[in-house]
């Protein structure tokens, strides 16, 4: 190993900086190569959330699926990504994070086959819940593999390509659910959108295990300890995972299933929090390797771009389920032409993904303020363009709202890079696995928080005033919340300023 402390330790002087060398074997990797097998994950993950959503009335028609299917359809997914996701994060940066990615996006492969042949609504949802569990199995060893084998500039731009995958995807996936529904039927194209998984998943195993790092990369390894060398435990710590799937489980379950006694678990979600503290403090203090070091949340740089993303995901996620029941349920447009209002806000969204990559590590923080300003004033502006578009001939003139949501999506893409960025670049590479997790879990409780606040807001004033009226009062409710994340990240960089460098310790 180099003994330049700027050199990270996976390089060689005078190597190229494209070269990833595992630590104590002869193995070499690129990480242009080891990006491309990380990111198919991530994008298969995302377009899993938001595709379903223009596949819904297929499948109910189809399979002849209940309200109570239909919302599971949508909720099994997530709730069984989110419960899964900190315990997952763990377990790669304990056992290994190329061997945990690799059986998730097996066991994500696989559950897409089956979805695709079943003709059973349980078992349709008995199959998007084991598709979740493979997602949230993957996703935090993307994260923890970047901070581990990517430094200063390359981990920029590898989280650079990370924004641009999150904001694509989702914004992509209704339009070519879509495109399949309309080209092969009903009853065929919806089957489609979860094979598509099935090739991409093969060829991503095939190729990770020839370009990912395998190797030394558990914490059982050798490790230097006092001038000595000892080893160190494997200590998974099972309950603390148990109990904190639970914490999410009461968290997210009320506002995905929208029944009144579901909210009586929100009653149990602080006990189980606190209970999960509680724990994860004393098993320290035995001696044991808690799931989730406390000490975590003392990462200032960790903890304020987690609650940014928190309140970003509580309203910037829902803006195009707001826009697809409005210009569908209300101004009568099929679902492949409303799908492509948002073409142009994931193109937005992908180049200024890649501009704030390159920008990030010297004035991130100014970005993101930047980027909320921008995404706020294309959310006003489309609630303008709103009240011109409710015509006789909606067909003619919906069209114009993909403008403003061009500066919405150039906005969304700037953020989701920097604070993916900023939220690791005081992370030990060690932890890096459970640290994207612990950030990934407060997005997933805030999709499903905003969803569920959103579309009652939407569904409460439409009736009352009509569908453009509820249109503007939920994207007035979102235009609040990134408000008030635009105020968080002024604070944030009021206290963190600019100009920082992502070491990523090993």
């Amino acid at each position: 190993m180099s003994n330049d402390p700027s050199q990270p330790d996976d390089q060689q002087p005078g190597e190229d900086d494209s070269v990833i060398r595992v630590p104590g074997t002869d193995r070499v990797f690129t990480r242009g190569k080891m990006l491309v097998v990380l990111l198919s994950i991530l994008a298969m993950s995302m377009m899993a959330i938001s595709a379903i959503n223009v596949a819904l009335p297929s499948i109910e028609s189809s399979l002849g699926a209940s309200n109570a299917d239909v919302q599971w359809m949508l909720s099994g997914y997530a709730l069984a990504f989110g419960m899964v996701l900190v315990a997952a994060g763990r377990t790669g940066d304990v056992l290994g994070r190329s061997s945990v990615f690799l059986s998730g996006v097996a066991v994500f492969t696989l559950a897409s086959l089956v979805c695709a042949l079943i003709s059973d609504p349980f078992w349709l949802n008995a199959m998007r819940v084991v598709q979740g569990i493979g997602a949230g199995l993957s996703t935090p060893q993307v994260n923890g593999m970047i901070v581990q084998y990517f430094h200063g500039h390359k981990r920029a731009w590898a989280f650079s390509l990370f924004g641009l995958v999150v904001s694509a995807s989702v914004a992509v996936a209704p339009l070519l659910t879509g495109l399949l529904i309309d080209a092969l039927g009903p009853g065929t194209g919806w089957r489609a959108s979860f094979l598509w998984n099935v090739p991409i998943g093969i060829l991503t195993i095939i190729l990770g295990f020839r370009w990912l790092p395998f190797g030394p990369e558990r914490e059982r390894r050798i490790a230097k300890q006092q001038g000595g060398f000892v080893r160190s435990r494997l200590d998974l710590d099972p309950v603390g995972m148990i109990v904190l799937s639970l914490t999410v489980l009461a968290v997210m379950l009320p506002f995905m299933l929208h029944r009144p006694a579901g909210f009586l678990l929100l009653i149990a979600a602080p006990v189980l929090g606190w209970a999960w503290i509680r724990w994860e403090r004393s098993y320290e203090v035995a001696g044991h390797q808690p799931m989730v070091n406390l000490r975590l949340f003392g990462i200032r740089s960790f903890t304020h771009a987690t609650a940014i993303s928190f309140l970003q995901f509580l309203g910037a996620t829902s803006t195009f389920v707001i826009i697809a029941m409005h210009l569908q349920s209300g101004l009568g447009a099929a679902a492949l032409l409303a799908g492509s209002v948002g073409l142009p806000n994931a193109a937005a969204s992908a180049i200024s993904s890649l501009w704030a990559g390159r920008h990030v590590i010297e004035k991130g923080r100014a970005i993101v303020i930047g980027a909320f300003c921008c995404s706020v004033t294309g959310l006003l502006a489309t609630i303008v363009m709103a009240q011109f578009i409710d015509g006789p001939d909606p067909e003619l003139h919906f069209m114009w709202l993909s403008i403003p949501l061009v500066l919405y999506g150039i906005g969304v893409g700037a953020i989701n890079t920097c604070n993916q960025a900023l939220s690791q670049e005081d992370i030990p590479a060690n932890i890096g696995g459970t640290a994207g997790a612990v950030k990934q879990v407060g997005e997933r409780v805030g999709t499903a928080v905003g969803n569920a606040m959103i579309t009652a807001v939407f569904f409460w004033v439409q009736p009352l005033s009509g569908w453009t009226a509820g249109f503007t009062a939920a994207l007035g409710v979102i235009i609040v919340l990134q408000i008030i994340a635009l105020v968080s990240a002024i604070f944030d960089r009021r206290v963190l300023g600019d100009g920082r460098h992502f070491h990523g310790t090993a």
